[in-house]
């Protein structure tokens, strides 16, 4: 039955849906799905094993002679099929395999490990990434604590790293909720998350930066106070640029983040840190951001503060006005040295014209 299954459902996927031929490519959210032509034929096969797997009289003990590491590598091969209806039926078929299988567990791991880094650091292309991490979701739920050490290098190595590519729009959910999953597993693991993000935080693309907030939201809500403090200063620093920025979905979503009740309790109590941070971006967009929405959720955000510790945004007001002195003295500073010069430059030149 493997040896017919492994016939028909084994074959070589076309080189331009796997390879990085050197071509720049369409954004895979508006590519249309291309269809298997010989999809009828091959679901059958599919079911077949798929009812093979999860039968609760296979015999483990002789179908992992069968279903080895070379099979499983080859099913892990088809990720990248373009077929979303055999990707789903990989996802469920693999799944099970790594539920009844225990044996072939670690290998599992360590296969996905290598797709991942080969998209990350290679190619940028695949089309199974969503997939995969819908099953390390489940993988991690089921997690043991304490966490191993293997599965923190896994998060580090190789889940962090998945914020890099242009293409996360596509898989981004489903990796979110690994990263949650992680946080939610192990407490102390919210600094190396947090971090991680921040490493990858996108410069120009308004839109995964957007994602990046959203995600940032869940985390923050898995993240205890400790935690908190040891990544608050570039946390909040990256946060204060997202708030003024001239893209009002991003700043609209920073904002946000002060709807949620526990971010709030950890900003209200860490408030002496963080709100120097971004009191001036505060400022700014109460004076000067151009999206009306923006400046009425800075009011509200703004007013929080103030009615959290009214000493604390007094002083912070009073060094605000202070730098903003310092600055204009140094701008009328330079302006009166560009004048000098330019006075001395036009006093030589008057020389020299009589000089001819």
């Amino acid at each position: 039955m493997i040896k017919m299954v492994s016939a028909n459902i084994f074959q070589c996927l076309p080189p331009a849906s796997h390879e990085n031929t050197g071509q720049v490519s369409a954004d895979p959210e508006e590519e249309e799905p291309y269809l298997e032509p010989s999809w009828p034929h091959l679901q059958l096969v599919y079911e077949l094993l798929l009812r093979y797997v999860v039968a609760s009289d296979t015999d483990t003990k002789v179908a992992k002679r069968y279903i080895d590491h070379s099979f499983v590598l080859k099913l892990l091969d088809l990720f990248d099929s373009e077929d979303p209806r055999e990707r789903e039926y990989l996802k469920t078929i693999l799944h099970r395999i790594y539920g009844k299988f225990m044996v072939h567990r670690p290998f599992i791991r360590k296969a996905i490990n290598n797709i991942f880094y080969r998209f990350v650091y290679e190619t940028e292309r695949h089309n199974g990434i969503g997939e995969l991490l819908e099953i390390l979701g489940s993988i991690i739920n089921g997690f043991a604590l304490p966490m191993k050490e293997e599965h923190k290098l896994f998060l580090v190595r190789a889940l962090i790293p998945l914020h890099k590519p242009k293409p996360i729009s596509v898989y981004h959910q489903q990796l979110s909720y690994c990263i949650t999953q992680f946080v939610e597993k192990d407490y102390k693991l919210a600094d190396t998350v947090i971090r991680g993000l921040l490493r990858y935080w996108p410069v120009t693309n308004c839109q995964k930066e957007v994602l990046f907030l959203g995600e940032l939201e869940e985390v923050l809500e898995a993240t205890q106070s400790a935690e908190f403090q040891r990544s608050m200063v570039p946390l909040f620093r990256q946060i204060a640029r997202c708030l003024t920025s001239s893209h009002f979905q991003v700043a609209e979503r920073a904002l946000f983040l002060w709807n949620n009740e526990h971010i709030v309790s950890l900003t209200a109590q860490n408030r002496s840190v963080v709100l120097p941070i971004i009191f001036e971006a505060l400022e700014k967009n109460i004076h000067g951001h151009w999206n009306q929405a923006v400046h009425g959720l800075t009011v509200h955000v703004r007013k929080m503060f103030l009615e959290m510790d009214t000493e604390l945004f007094e002083e912070c007001q009073r060094q605000h006005a202070e730098k903003k002195s310092r600055a204009r003295d140094v701008e009328e500073q330079r302006e009166l040295t560009w004048k000098r010069l330019a006075d001395v430059a036009a006093q030589r030149g008057g020389e020299d014209m009589i000089t001819v």
